[in-house]
C-alpha cells in the first residue's frame, strides 16, 4: 500500500519546515541538570489516536493526540516528553479551556537529550485554569521491542505483522508525546485503527467501532475511557490474533487470551489459573478489581516476560502458553508463576504505583512476593512456598554481596539508570526482604495493613513511607511485638545495599551465645571510601527442635553484638534462621558446625527442609569468603547421598557449581569431578532418567536437577540414555513424544555435545519448525552445547542477523548459553569485543549487554581474564554511562575469582584427595 496522502504531506512539510523547530541535540554534561519534568502543568486527560501501517517499507503509525491539561502554577511554557517521533510544528495547537480562546506558540524546541518538547506559549498560562493540548504526528513502528513496536510471526508459511506497545519504563514517549512519568497519571481514550481483518485491544473494552473515512477496508476502534493511570501502563495491539474466553464461574471479571491463531490451542492453562488467580488476590487484599475486562496477550517478541498494563498484560509466549504435549513442568511453573507475578502487578503497581523509578521495588519486589502466594493457591502442590528461598533469596545473595551492588531504593533519573534497576536487587532482594517483613509482622497484620495501604493510595501514587506507615499502624491496632516502627526496621534493608552475616558463637558452659552481625562481601576492599554502617535491624530465630515453637529475638541497628541465654544444650546444635526467613547468613563456631554435621550424617529429616537448603547454601558461600575452613561445608556435603529432595539439592548444587567453574580448566578438575559424581550418582539412580504416570512436579524437578548434572558429569547410562532418545527423534522428526519432555534441554544438549553436524542442523531445523516457544528455547539451549568452536561462532553470527531464524528477544539468551559452555566462554567474550558495536546496536539497551558480558565472565578466575575486562570497560566508558554498574560487578566478581584460586583452590583439592 502506498503513503496515505496524510503521510505524503506531513513528511514533504517536516522536510522543508525544520527550521521552524529548534533542535537540541548536543550538552555539555549532565551535571545538575534537571532530567524530570516540571510540576506547573499536570495531564488529566489524554485522548489518543493511533493508525498503525503494518506494510513492509511503510512501518509507521499516523497519530493524534489531545492532551487536558491543569495549570497547577503559573508558567511560560508547557514541557512533555517526545523521542523518535516526526511533527510538524505548526499543527501543534493551545486551547484555554476557560476561555475557549486558541492560545498561540511562538517557539518549540525539542530536547533529544533529554526528550523533551518545550513549547513556549505567546502569553503566560495561568494557575487553576485548564488547556488542551493537540498535535499530529508520525511514529515509527520499530523492532526495537519499545514503544509502539511491530512484531511477526508465520502463519502457514505467510508472515504475519502486527503492532504491540512495550511502554515500560520510558517508551511511552515513542508512541505518542505525552508526560511520561509515573506520578503524572490521567485518564485515557484511546482510539485505535485497523483492517477489517484484524482486531485491537487495549486497557479498556471497546465502546464502538466505525469506518474510517477515505480509507476502505479499515476501521476505529474506540476504547472506554480508562481510570488514571500512567502512561508506562498503557497497553495497545492491532493484529489478526484470535482469542478465547476463560470458563465461566472462575471470576466475576471476563478474562481473555489472545495468541496468533495457530497456537490458540496452547493458551487453554493459563485461560483457567488466570481468572482463578485474580479472584484469589481480590480476596486476599479485600479490593474488588476495579477494570471491566482483563485480557492477557501472547507475543513472540516481548523484552520482558511480562508486562502488567492495565487490563491488557502481555507476555512472552514461553510465560504465557502451555503445549500439554511438548511443554514441561517447568514451563507450566514458569506461565503460572508469570501470570501471578503480572496479576499482583494489577494492585501493586496499576492501581497503585510508585511515585517514581527509584521506588520500583514496591511494585516488583511485591509482584515478586506475591507470585509465590498467587501460584501456590493454584497450584499447591508445586512446593512455591519453599522454593522462593532458593529462586530469589539465595540467588539474589550472590549479586547482593558485591560492593558494587545499591540499594533496593536508590534515587534515578537518566532513562539509562532507570532500566539498570529491573534487576535481582529491586525483584529477588524486595520479594526477600517483604517476605521477612510478612513473617516478623505476621500474616493477619500484613496483609490488613496492605489493604489500608491499597485503599488509601488507590488510583494515585506512593512512596514506601506510605507502606510502612500503613503497616505500623496496623501493628499498633494488633498489638504486634516491635522493637520500633516498620518504617525504622525496613529503612536499613532498603536504604543500605548489602546483607549481614550474623555469627553465633556458644558458651558450651553457660549455654549462651554471642551473636554478632556485619556486612557478608564476596570481597573487601581496603582502599574503600564508602563510610555507610552496615548493620541493621535484624528479626532472630532459633531452634534446637523443629518439632518444637521457635525461638525469636531483635537485634537492633545499633548493637553489632548481643548475648542470648539459654540457647540449648552443650551437646545439641542450634540453628538460626528457622526457614531461612531473615535475609541473612549465619556462621557458627567450629562445635555448633560439628554437631549439625553429624546429625545431618545420622537423620537429616531432623533439621527442615528449607534449613537443609540454607546450611548448604551459607557453609559454601561463608567458606568462599575465607570466613570457615572448607572443610566443613565440604564434610556437610556428605550427606548428600543421602538426600532426596529438590530444594536442598538445588541449593547444594548451586555452590558446588561455583566450585566446578573455578575447577572445569585446570588440572584439578578430574577429582574434583570424581567427588561431584560420588553424590550426584545416588540421586540419579533413585530418580532414574525417565519419567512414570503419577510423579509429583517436585519429583519431576528433582530428577530434571539429577539428570542434567548426570549428564553433565558423563554418568554413562544418562549420555546413553540422551543420545539414545535423539538418534530416535532424528528418525522420526514429527513424533512430538520420542523425547521425555521434561529432559527435552539436556537430551539435545547431551546428544549434540556427543555429535556432529547432523545432530546439530536437526536441533536447528526443529528451533525454526517449532510452534511453541517453551520448546523453542530448549532447543536453542541446546545448540549452545557443541564442542566445535565455528559452530558456536557460527551461532554467535546468526544471533545478530534478524534473517536467521533467531529471534531478536532470544539473541542475549544466545550470548549466555554459549558463553556458559567452557568451549565458548573465551570464544563469547573475543566475539563481544570485537563486535561491540554490532551489539550496542542489536540489543534494545546497554544494559542488556552489560548483562551478557557480566554472564559471560562469571568464571573468569586469572588475572589476564580480568585485566581484558577492565580494558572492555575503559575502551566503552563513554558509551556505557550507567550500565557500567553491571561491569563493576564483572570485574569485583572476576577479582574475587582470583583471589580465591590463590587461597583455596588447593584446600579443597586436599580435602577431596583425602575423602575420596
Amino acid at each position: 500500500m502506498a503513503l496515505s496522502p496524510y503521510l505524503l504531506f506531513l513528511v514533504a512539510v517536516v522536510a522543508v519546515s525544520t527550521s521552524a523547530v529548534t533542535s537540541a541535540t548536543k550538552r555539555e554534561g549532565r551535571a545538575g541538570e534537571d532530567l524530570r519534568l516540571p510540576r506547573d502543568i499536570l495531564p488529566r486527560s489524554y485522548e489518543v489516536t493511533l493508525l498503525p501501517i503494518l506494510i513492509e517499507g511503510n512501518f509507521t503509525t499516523e497519530g493524534y493526540v489531545s492532551i487536558s491539561v491543569d495549570c497547577i502554577q503559573s508558567t511560560n511554557n508547557i514541557t512533555l516528553h517526545i523521542a523518535d517521533i516526526i511533527f510538524n510544528p505548526m499543527d501543534i495547537a493551545l486551547t484555554d479551556l476557560t476561555t475557549g480562546q486558541f492560545v498561540s506558540i511562538s517557539n518549540v524546541v525539542e530536547d533529544k537529550v533529554r526528550q523533551f518538547l518545550i513549547l513556549t506559549p505567546n502569553v503566560q498560562l495561568l494557575a487553576g485554569r485548564q488547556y488542551r493540548l493537540s498535535m499530529t504526528f508520525i511514529s515509527i513502528l520499530n523492532n526495537e521491542l519499545r514503544g509502539f513496536y511491530r512484531s511477526n510471526y508465520n502463519e502457514n508459511g505467510t508472515t504475519k505483522y502486527m503492532a504491540v506497545s512495550q511502554m515500560q519504563p520510558t517508551d511511552a514517549r515513542r508512541a505518542f508525546p505525552c508526560f511520561d512519568e509515573p506520578n503524572m497519571k490521567a485518564n485515557f481514550t484511546m482510539k485505535l485503527g485497523r483492517l477489517t481483518t484484524q482486531l485491537s485491544t487495549s486497557n479498556m473494552p471497546v465502546k464502538e467501532t466505525t469506518p474510517i473515512a477515505d480509507r476502505p477496508g479499515y476501521v476505529w476502534d474506540l476504547f472506554e475511557t480508562s481510570l488514571p493511570v500512567s502512561t508506562y501502563l498503557v497497553g495497545m495491539m492491532v493484529s489478526e490474533f484470535t482469542f478465547i474466553d476463560s470458563p465461566g464461574g472462575l471470576s466475576t471479571t471476563p478474562f481473555r487470551i489472545w495468541t496468533r491463531p495457530e497456537a490458540v490451542s496452547q493458551a487453554e492453562y493459563a485461560s483457567r489459573i488466570g481468572p482463578q488467580v485474580l479472584s484469589f488476590y481480590e480476596e486476599y487484599f479485600q479490593i474488588a478489581f476495579p477494570l471491566p475486562k482483563q485480557d492477557m496477550v501472547a507475543l513472540k517478541d516481548l523484552s520482558f516476560g511480562g508486562m502488567e498494563n492495565w487490563g491488557m498484560i502481555t507476555y512472552r509466549e514461553t510465560a504465557l502458553l502451555f503445549d500439554p504435549v511438548k511443554s514441561s513442568e517447568s514451563d507450566k511453573q514458569r506461565v503460572v508463576t508469570v501470570v501471578a507475578h503480572e496479576l499482583a502487578h494489577q494492585w501493586f503497581g496499576d492501581l497503585v504505583t510508585m511515585d517514581w523509578w527509584s521506588e520500583l521495588w514496591l511494585n516488583e519486589g511485591f509482584a515478586s512476593y506475591m507470585e509465590y502466594i498467587g501460584a501456590n493457591y493454584v497450584e499447591p502442590e508445586f512446593g512455591l512456598i519453599e522454593q522462593i528461598v532458593i529462586n530469589d533469596i539465595q540467588d539474589v545473595f550472590g549479586v547482593d554481596a558485591l560492593e558494587s551492588s545499591h540499594p533496593i531504593s536508590v534515587e534515578v533519573n537518566d532513562p539509562n539508570e532507570i532500566n539498570e534497576l529491573f534487576d535481582d536487587i529491586s525483584y529477588a532482594k524486595g520479594a526477600s526482604i517483604i517476605r521477612m517483613l510478612n513473617k516478623f509482622l505476621g500474616e493477619q497484620s500484613f496483609r490488613a495493613g496492605l489493604t489500608n495501604y491499597l485503599n488509601e493510595r488507590k488510583y494515585s501514587n506512593a512512596v514506601a513511607d506510605d507502606l510502612w506507615s500503613a503497616l505500623t499502624a496496623q501493628a499498633i491496632a494488633d498489638n504486634v511485638n516491635l522493637p520500633v516502627d516498620v518504617r525504622t526496621i525496613m529503612n536499613t534493608w532498603t536504604l543500605k545495599m548489602g546483607y549481614p552475616i550474623v555469627t553465633v558463637t556458644r558458651d558450651y558452659a553457660t549455654l549462651a551465645a554471642t551473636v554478632s552481625q556485619e556486612r557478608f562481601l564476596l570481597r573487601s576492599n581496603p582502599n574503600s571510601t564508602d563510610e555507610t554502617v552496615y548493620r541493621w535491624w535484624i528479626p532472630l530465630t532459633y531452634t534446637s527442635d523443629f518439632s518444637q515453637p521457635q525461638k525469636s529475638t531483635w537485634m537492633a541497628f545499633e548493637q553489632p553484638a548481643i548475648q542470648i541465654s539459654n540457647v540449648g544444650a552443650s551437646n545439641q546444635w542450634v540453628i538460626f534462621n528457622v526457614d531461612q526467613v531473615g535475609y541473612y547468613r549465619v556462621n557458627y563456631d567450629n562445635a555448633n558446625w560439628n554437631m549439625i554435621i553429624a546429625q545431618l550424617l545420622l537423620d537429616y529429616q531432623q533439621i527442615s527442609l528449607i534449613n537443609r537448603a540454607q546450611l548448604l547454601d551459607d557453609s559454601l558461600n561463608i567458606a568462599r569468603v575465607n570466613a570457615l575452613p572448607y572443610a566443613f561445608p565440604l564434610e556437610l556435603t556428605q550427606y548428600l547421598t543421602k538426600e532426596q529432595d529438590y530444594i536442598p539439592w538445588t541449593s547444594a548444587l548451586n555452590g558446588l557449581s561455583y566450585l566446578d567453574l573455578m575447577y572445569i580448566r585446570t588440572a584439578g578438575y578430574g577429582e574434583f569431578k570424581g567427588y561431584l559424581t560420588k553424590l550426584v550418582t545416588p540421586l540419579y539412580d533413585y530418580v532414574k532418567f525417565n519419567d512414570t504416570v503419577g510423579d509429583s512436579h517436585l519429583l519431576i524437578y528433582t530428577r530434571v536437577t539429577a539428570v542434567t548434572w548426570a549428564c553433565k558429569l558423563n554418568i554413562g547410562d544418562c549420555v546413553s540414555n540422551s543420545v539414545n532418545f535423539y538418534q530416535a527423534w532424528m528418525n522420526d522428526p514429527t513424533n512430538p513424544t520420542i523425547v521425555p519432555v521434561n529432559q527435552k534441554a539436556t537430551i539435545t544438549c547431551t546428544a549434540i555435545a556427543n555429535g556432529g553436524d547432523p545432530e546439530w542442523d536437526f536441533a536447528f531445523q526443529r528451533y525454526l519448525d517449532s510452534n511453541v516457544a517453551a520448546e523453542s528455547s530448549k532447543l536453542l539451549f541446546g545448540l549452545s552445547c557443541s564442542t566445535d568452536s565455528l559452530t558456536l561462532q557460527t551461532l554467535l553470527e546468526w544471533s545478530l542477523d534478524p534473517t536467521s531464524g533467531i529471534r531478536r528477544n532470544d539473541a542475549s539468551s544466545v550470548f549466555i548459553n554459549v558463553g556458559s559452555n567452557p568451549i565458548g566462554r573465551e570464544l563469547t567474550f573475543d566475539f563481544i569485543q570485537t563486535r561491540w558495536s554490532d551489539m550496542v546496536a542489536y540489543f534494545p539497551s546497554l544494559y542488556d549487554l552489560a548483562r551478557i558480558v557480566d554472564s559471560v565472565s562469571e568464571g573468569f578466575n586469572t588475572p589476564a581474564e580480568v585485566e581484558e575486562l577492565k580494558q572492555l570497560q575503559a575502551d566503552h566508558a563513554d558509551e556505557l554511562g550507567t550500565a557500567a554498574r553491571a561491569i563493576d560487578q564483572s570485574i569485583e566478581r572476576s577479582e574475587s575469582n582470583v583471589e580465591w584460586m590463590s587461597l583455596h583452590y588447593q584446600e579443597v583439592l586436599d580435602w577431596i584427595q583425602q575423602n575420596p
